[in-house]
Protein backbone atom coordinates (compact mmCIF):
# COMPACT_ATOMS: atom_id res chain seq x y z
CA UNK A 1 0.00 0.00 0.00
CA UNK A 2 0.87 3.46 -1.00
CA UNK A 3 0.72 5.95 1.62
CA UNK A 4 1.12 9.72 1.46
CA UNK A 5 1.82 11.51 4.98
CA UNK A 6 0.22 14.87 5.91
CA UNK A 7 2.70 16.70 8.31
CA UNK A 8 1.49 20.28 6.57
CA UNK A 9 1.61 23.44 7.89
CA UNK A 10 -0.32 24.34 4.74
CA UNK A 11 1.30 28.20 4.90
CA UNK A 12 4.64 27.72 3.06
CA UNK A 13 7.74 29.35 4.35
CA UNK A 14 9.33 31.70 2.45
CA UNK A 15 12.56 33.70 2.77
CA UNK A 16 11.94 37.77 2.74
CA UNK A 17 15.34 37.70 0.53
CA UNK A 18 14.34 34.96 -2.10
CA UNK A 19 15.23 36.45 -5.57
CA UNK A 20 16.75 39.68 -3.92
CA UNK A 21 20.35 38.46 -5.05
CA UNK A 22 19.84 39.35 -8.79
CA UNK A 23 18.32 42.80 -8.16
CA UNK A 24 20.56 43.53 -5.35
CA UNK A 25 23.83 43.19 -8.22
CA UNK A 26 22.75 44.94 -10.43
CA UNK A 27 22.18 48.22 -8.48
CA UNK A 28 25.68 47.81 -6.98
CA UNK A 29 27.35 47.26 -10.34
CA UNK A 30 24.79 50.26 -11.44
CA UNK A 31 26.47 52.40 -8.65
CA UNK A 32 30.01 51.50 -9.12
CA UNK A 33 29.64 52.63 -12.60
CA UNK A 34 27.67 56.01 -11.64
CA UNK A 35 24.73 55.23 -13.54
CA UNK A 36 21.57 54.91 -12.58
CA UNK A 37 19.53 51.47 -12.72
CA UNK A 38 17.31 51.18 -15.62
CA UNK A 39 13.57 50.96 -13.76
CA UNK A 40 12.67 48.45 -16.67
CA UNK A 41 14.99 45.87 -14.75
CA UNK A 42 13.80 47.23 -11.46
CA UNK A 43 10.45 46.49 -12.08
CA UNK A 44 11.40 43.16 -14.22
CA UNK A 45 12.89 42.09 -10.52
CA UNK A 46 9.75 42.96 -8.81
CA UNK A 47 7.71 41.14 -10.78
CA UNK A 48 9.82 37.97 -10.21
CA UNK A 49 9.23 38.35 -6.51
CA UNK A 50 5.79 39.40 -6.58
CA UNK A 51 5.33 36.20 -8.64
CA UNK A 52 6.95 34.08 -6.15
CA UNK A 53 4.94 35.38 -3.78
CA UNK A 54 2.12 34.80 -5.75
CA UNK A 55 2.67 31.39 -7.00
CA UNK A 56 0.94 29.43 -4.57
CA UNK A 57 -2.38 30.82 -5.41
CA UNK A 58 -3.57 28.07 -7.74
CA UNK A 59 -4.00 25.15 -5.96
CA UNK A 60 -3.21 23.14 -8.74
CA UNK A 61 0.46 24.23 -8.33
CA UNK A 62 0.64 22.27 -5.27
CA UNK A 63 -0.53 19.07 -7.09
CA UNK A 64 2.68 16.44 -6.90
CA UNK A 65 4.92 19.47 -6.29
CA UNK A 66 7.85 18.64 -3.94
CA UNK A 67 8.81 22.13 -3.40
CA UNK A 68 5.10 22.64 -1.66
CA UNK A 69 6.00 19.68 0.43
CA UNK A 70 8.97 20.58 2.05
CA UNK A 71 7.87 24.26 2.48
CA UNK A 72 5.16 23.49 4.46
CA UNK A 73 6.01 20.22 6.30
CA UNK A 74 6.73 21.42 9.70
CA UNK A 75 9.17 18.79 10.93
CA UNK A 76 10.74 18.91 7.75
CA UNK A 77 11.33 23.00 8.04
CA UNK A 78 12.37 22.09 11.98
CA UNK A 79 15.43 20.10 10.94
CA UNK A 80 16.40 22.25 7.76
CA UNK A 81 16.22 25.58 10.32
CA UNK A 82 18.08 23.73 13.08
CA UNK A 83 21.14 21.98 10.98
CA UNK A 84 23.19 24.05 8.34
CA UNK A 85 24.50 20.46 7.21
CA UNK A 86 21.21 19.26 6.63
CA UNK A 87 19.28 22.23 5.01
CA UNK A 88 23.10 21.96 2.56
CA UNK A 89 22.52 17.86 2.13
CA UNK A 90 19.29 18.50 0.94
CA UNK A 91 20.04 20.99 -1.45
CA UNK A 92 22.43 18.69 -2.74
CA UNK A 93 19.97 15.83 -2.94
CA UNK A 94 17.42 17.78 -5.37
CA UNK A 95 20.70 18.62 -7.78
CA UNK A 96 20.65 16.34 -10.58
CA UNK A 97 17.86 14.28 -9.54
CA UNK A 98 14.16 13.55 -10.06
CA UNK A 99 11.83 12.66 -7.52
CA UNK A 100 8.11 11.26 -7.70
CA UNK A 101 5.35 10.98 -5.05
CA UNK A 102 4.61 8.26 -3.66
CA UNK A 103 1.14 7.49 -5.02
CA UNK A 104 -0.52 5.43 -7.91
CA UNK A 105 -1.09 7.90 -10.59
CA UNK A 106 2.12 9.90 -10.40
CA UNK A 107 3.86 6.37 -10.12
CA UNK A 108 2.31 5.15 -12.91
CA UNK A 109 2.37 8.16 -15.39
CA UNK A 110 6.05 8.44 -13.98
CA UNK A 111 5.31 11.62 -13.45
CA UNK A 112 8.86 13.45 -11.55
CA UNK A 113 9.53 16.77 -9.88
CA UNK A 114 13.07 18.44 -10.51
CA UNK A 115 14.71 21.33 -10.17
CA UNK A 116 18.10 23.28 -11.30
CA UNK A 117 20.55 23.72 -8.66
CA UNK A 118 19.47 27.36 -8.51
CA UNK A 119 15.83 26.67 -7.92
CA UNK A 120 17.35 23.60 -5.04
CA UNK A 121 19.11 26.85 -3.27
CA UNK A 122 16.00 29.14 -3.15
CA UNK A 123 14.01 26.22 -2.06
CA UNK A 124 15.95 25.75 1.20
CA UNK A 125 16.41 29.47 1.68
CA UNK A 126 13.09 29.67 1.89
CA UNK A 127 12.55 26.54 3.61
CA UNK A 128 15.16 28.51 6.72
CA UNK A 129 13.38 31.99 6.16
CA UNK A 130 16.53 33.43 5.18
CA UNK A 131 18.67 34.22 2.33
CA UNK A 132 18.58 33.65 -1.36
CA UNK A 133 19.75 30.98 -4.11
CA UNK A 134 23.26 31.82 -3.93
CA UNK A 135 23.83 30.93 -0.27
CA UNK A 136 23.50 27.15 -0.93
CA UNK A 137 24.72 27.33 -4.97
CA UNK A 138 27.41 25.49 -5.59
CA UNK A 139 28.26 24.58 -2.15
CA UNK A 140 28.77 20.74 -2.55
CA UNK A 141 31.78 21.65 -5.03
CA UNK A 142 33.30 24.72 -3.10
CA UNK A 143 36.93 24.03 -2.14
CA UNK A 144 36.97 24.08 2.08
CA UNK A 145 39.76 25.29 1.79
CA UNK A 146 38.93 28.85 1.70
CA UNK A 147 37.53 28.88 5.50
CA UNK A 148 41.46 28.07 6.15
CA UNK A 149 43.61 30.62 7.46
CA UNK A 150 44.78 33.38 4.87
CA UNK A 151 48.53 32.35 6.00
CA UNK A 152 50.05 29.07 5.93
CA UNK A 153 51.88 29.96 9.47
CA UNK A 154 48.74 31.09 10.66
CA UNK A 155 46.59 28.55 13.27
CA UNK A 156 42.91 28.23 13.16
CA UNK A 157 40.70 30.35 14.74
CA UNK A 158 38.00 28.59 16.61
CA UNK A 159 35.45 30.27 14.31
CA UNK A 160 37.59 28.49 11.41
CA UNK A 161 37.50 25.25 13.15
CA UNK A 162 33.97 25.50 13.71
CA UNK A 163 33.00 26.41 10.65
CA UNK A 164 35.17 23.97 8.64
CA UNK A 165 33.41 21.39 11.39
CA UNK A 166 30.40 22.50 9.30
CA UNK A 167 31.61 22.59 5.68
CA UNK A 168 33.20 18.99 6.37
CA UNK A 169 29.60 17.51 6.35
CA UNK A 170 28.51 19.09 3.02
CA UNK A 171 27.29 17.02 0.08
CA UNK A 172 28.48 16.87 -3.32
CA UNK A 173 25.45 18.11 -5.83
CA UNK A 174 23.71 14.94 -6.87
CA UNK A 175 24.44 12.97 -3.85
CA UNK A 176 21.70 11.96 -1.41
CA UNK A 177 22.49 10.63 2.14
CA UNK A 178 20.38 8.18 3.93
CA UNK A 179 19.38 10.47 6.33
CA UNK A 180 17.78 13.04 3.44
CA UNK A 181 16.50 9.70 1.60
CA UNK A 182 14.49 8.65 4.54
CA UNK A 183 13.11 11.60 5.37
CA UNK A 184 12.05 11.99 1.70
CA UNK A 185 10.63 9.00 1.76
CA UNK A 186 8.36 10.13 5.16
CA UNK A 187 7.33 12.40 3.39
CA UNK A 188 5.50 10.52 0.58
CA UNK A 189 8.26 10.88 -2.06
CA UNK A 190 10.61 8.00 -3.90
CA UNK A 191 14.31 9.55 -5.50
CA UNK A 192 13.69 8.69 -9.31
CA UNK A 193 16.12 6.33 -11.34
CA UNK A 194 18.73 7.72 -13.85
CA UNK A 195 19.79 10.56 -11.23
CA UNK A 196 23.18 11.42 -10.05
CA UNK A 197 22.49 9.73 -7.02
CA UNK A 198 23.41 6.34 -8.85
CA UNK A 199 26.83 7.81 -9.28
CA UNK A 200 27.46 7.63 -5.83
Amino acid sequence: MILTPMFSMMKPSQSPDRHSFQKSGYVKRCEEKGEDPNEDYLDYFEKIIEDHHRKWDDPRSKENNLEWDLVTTDWMLEKVRASETYAQNLYAAMCNNGFIKREVIPILKNEEWSCSWRYAGGIVADMRREGDYIDWYCSGIRDIGVYAPAKEDEEFTDEQKARMAIVEKYAPEGCITDEIRNDLQRLGWAVAPGGDWEKF
